[in-house]
């Protein structure tokens, strides 16, 4: 069985979702073959795989939302880009319908979450499950007139799907789809706390210690604001950041998933993956107010209903009023299930093992 993973480059939590969910699926199925395509770095995603085999296609199958930095959206950008990517689609289709083909095994095309996916599904006659949190159907709704041509061509593609790995902390995703709701998909660390503590030189103490992070883009910080909070430390992944006296750089290599196990907070934007990690792992989240985006509410006022929590301003933020002397605000519901990624694999299993095509999976 091959297993062909479209995932989107908008932005890390989507391979590291993917990753978490196919990790499981290699537990339950090792000898199926896992392909993954993307414009997401392979250095990455070795990373967040580890020593799960895979293969990767550098192929760009969306484009999300363009952004100046962590907090910010830049929609003539996208647009442009959008634009852009719609002629490239057809022979990004023919070229890889053309290798599937040839490689002659039974397959499944699993998406996180492109539109495009569903026309290389249907040109492969094979069964396709999104694997999302939200579309971009409804990212590109709430982002003015301009947009409603995509998000309704969106739409349209994400009710071509077979079935959906319906994820929590979610935006609606009406496509008419047979549905399976999960728990968190967070992945699981794979070093030694001790050994990792002990080479950063951090305190004993969780409470003290501090993850910042991000994502990809990044967000321009002062390392002097770090100043401000002289008993903690904070590990980063920005080596100008890291450069203040109570900083520790993440080494290369080290997720930052492997550090939530030392740390008893961590100052963020609003980021599917790093919520599910964080929440899995009891790490309380200073969140960043994030505007321009639809899923940032969202996400916040999911972390208010089941995670410890502080809510900063970006004004806030760039200060360095991080408010880590202050007690976290209690979760209003009860915790969320954390076996997300087993409940996937087995559901994945199922689909690829049945061929099923708009068949309900509910149980």
């Amino acid at each position: 069985m091959l297993i062909y993973a479209c995932v989107s480059a908008h932005g890390f939590g989507h391979g590291s979702r993917t990753a978490a969910v196919l990790t499981a699926l290699h537990q339950r199925n090792p000898t199926w073959r896992l392909v993954l395509s993307t414009t997401l770095p392979e250095a990455f995603l070795r990373l967040a795989l580890g020593p799960i085999p895979f293969e990767y296609r550098p192929c760009r199958w969306d484009v999300g939302v363009l952004q100046a930095d962590a907090l910010g959206a830049d929609a003539d950008a996208t647009l442009q880009a959008l634009e852009a990517l719609e002629a490239c689609l057809p022979a990004l289709w023919a070229g890889e319908q053309a290798w599937l083909a040839e490689q002659g095994c039974p397959l499944l095309v699993l998406a996180d979450v492109p539109p495009a996916a569903a026309e290389l599904a249907r040109r492969l006659s094979c069964p396709l499950v999104w694997l999302a949190n939200f579309g971009w159907d409804a990212i590109y709704a709430a982002m003015g007139p301009e947009f409603r041509p995509w998000a309704r061509q969106c739409h349209d593609a994400y009710r071509q799907g077979d079935f959906l790995l319906h994820c929590p902390l979610a935006m609606p995703m009406d496509w008419g789809l047979p549905e399976l709701r999960l728990g968190l998909t967070a992945g699981s660390p794979r070093l030694d706390a001790t050994k990792l503590a002990d080479q950063l030189k951090l305190p004993a103490d969780r409470e003290r210690c501090v993850l910042v992070g991000f994502g990809g883009l990044g967000l321009r910080l002062d390392p002097g604001i770090l100043a401000r909070w002289p008993d903690h430390v904070f590990i980063c992944a920005d080596p100008q950041l890291a450069v203040a006296a109570n900083a520790r750089l993440l080494p290369v290599g080290v997720r930052p998933l492997e550090v939530l196990p030392l740390c008893g907070r961590m100052v963020t934007k609003p980021g599917y993956s790093s919520f599910c990690e964080a929440l899995t792992m009891g790490v309380g989240i200073h969140l960043v107010h994030r505007d321009g985006f639809a899923e940032a509410p969202v996400l916040e006022a999911a972390l208010v209903r089941h995670g410890w929590h502080y809510l900063l301003s970006r004004a806030q933020a760039l200060a360095g009023d991080w408010r880590l002397d202050q007690p976290l605000t209690p979760p209003s519901h009860p915790p969320l299930p954390v076996d997300g990624c087993m409940d996937a694999a087995e559901a994945i299993e199922y689909v690829a093992a049945n061929r099923v095509v708009h068949t309900d999976l509910n149980r």
